[in-house]
């Protein structure tokens, strides 16, 4: 199904093109139908899923392709523990089908409104520093290369490739299938607790390395962590989730709607900041319970922001967030949003931002009404200057001659690139920032 015309936009709205033509497609074969006419007619292809990033990787200009329904399970391998999806598969929705065999992915952001191909494509993650990023967990793909033709990188055929197109940036195909390994299905004990700022910061390490997954996160001008642990648990282990009203409250009332009120009087008089994310840091994060992974490490995120994340040598993270603190402190700002702070293990994914380093990651956001320039120059200043990498779907500036300088495999990315796709079928303007050429 083709639709011209129509003007395409990321979920914060930070990005927005109107493309050439917008299609649908259904099937793989449509997908490569759309890849070769477009390629015909000179235009440039891009794929996107549900638009969770912040950047403009996935603007086209040229023909955009609309995943949505190109979706669902293709195959499960029971005795391997691999299941292959259809590139436009929601991460909301893969629990429900990997349930029935007994199966979850091992480890998920906390947001699951992306789809699998972007997800992987951009290098989203959760915490655990034992646990990669999502890529981490692909073990095959097919992928639309720029001649129609479709590329399949597994353990059998191409298996050089796949440190590669399991986290490419959408820069060398269009990805139609994935295909992960999970593992036997668990369920998380989560122990969400407000506790002061300087203890937790102090002994960081400790609790990253005692715990399966540890994060944090810190409402500025407050002195408390709001921090979360989970442990992992055998699927046959007793649940205790929280109540539905329980829930509700937490997630709905409290996350989402009195802070879209917090942030839009936040924003119209700003000294009221302190006080809201006073109040935020109170009322938020106090909870402990036991249910299915998916549902644990998820969370609703209904009120649309602006984000900047950047990955650290884990060691790094006390030094950057201090740094942090002190530029919040100096320049006056009242910053309504929280920091995150989360942890990956060490990969051999050429573009991931954890490749050879276990890692850090310190995000910031801002209410998407808010201009985010000014802090986010500020802290994306402190990240390079302690070796930060970018996440990629994330707001950031850096190009391709210091992003060079970060990634040991980045010219051997380029050099893959040159060969599938010279003609840049899959380019674009963010594209050609961060790789160059």
């Amino acid at each position: 199904m083709t639709r011209p015309g129509g003007v395409w936009r990321n979920w914060s709205r930070s990005v927005s093109v109107r493309p050439v033509r917008i299609e649908f497609p259904r099937t793989v074969d449509a997908v490569r139908r759309a890849v070769t006419a477009a390629a015909r007619s000179g235009l440039g292809v891009k794929a996107v899923g549900a638009g969770h990033s912040f950047t403009a990787i996935a603007a086209a200009p040229g023909v955009l392709l609309d995943l949505r329904d190109l979706t669902g399970l293709v195959r499960v391998d029971r005795e391997r523990r691999r299941v292959t999806l259809r590139a436009g598969t929601h991460l909301h929705t893969i629990p429900r089908l990997l349930a029935p065999h007994g199966l979850a992915m091992e480890n998920l952001g906390d947001i699951d409104a992306q789809t699998i191909s972007g997800a992987i494509s951009t290098g989203t993650h959760g915490t655990g520093a034992r646990f990669g990023g999502i890529a981490t967990q692909v073990v095959g793909v097919t992928m639309v290369t720029a001649d129609g033709e479709l590329l399949v990188v597994d353990d059998e055929r191409n298996p050089d490739l796949l440190p590669a197109v399991a986290l490419g940036l959408g820069a060398l195909g269009v990805l139609v299938e994935v295909t992960l390994q999970c593992v036997p299905a668990f369920v998380l004990h989560a122990l969400e607790a407000p506790e002061p700022l300087e203890d937790v910061v102090g002994a960081l390490a400790e609790r990253v390395e005692a715990a399966d997954h540890f994060e944090l996160y810190w409402f500025p001008h407050t002195a408390t962590a709001l921090t979360k642990t989970n442990t992992r648990l055998p699927e046959s282990a007793p649940r205790h989730p929280l109540p539905a009203v329980g829930r509700w409250v937490d997630d709905v009332l409290v996350g989402s709607a009195l802070h879209q009120v917090a942030c839009s009087v936040a924003r119209t008089v700003p000294a009221t900041v302190p006080a809201i994310n006073g109040l935020a840091a109170r009322l938020w994060g106090d909870r402990e319970f036991t249910d299915s992974s998916a549902r644990v490490f998820a969370t609703t995120r209904a009120v649309r922001f602006r984000e900047m994340e950047y990955a650290l040598p884990a060691e790094d993270i006390p030094t950057a967030f201090a740094a942090l603190r002190r530029v919040i402190d100096e320049r006056g700002w009242r910053i309504s949003f929280p920091v995150e702070v989360r942890f990956a293990a060490a990969d051999d994914i050429w573009l991931s931002t954890a490749h050879g380093r276990a890692s850090g990651y310190i995000a910031v956001h801002r209410y998407y009404r808010e201009d985010p320039a000014e802090y986010f120059e500020a802290v994306e200043e402190i990240m390079v200057r302690l070796g930060g990498r970018p996440h990629w779907g994330k707001m950031h500036t850096l190009d391709a001659d210091l992003l060079r300088t970060r990634y040991p495999r980045f010219d051997d990315f380029t050099a893959l690139r040159d060969d599938v796709d010279p003609d840049r079928v899959f380019g674009n303007p963010y594209l050609a920032r961060v790789l160059g050429g």
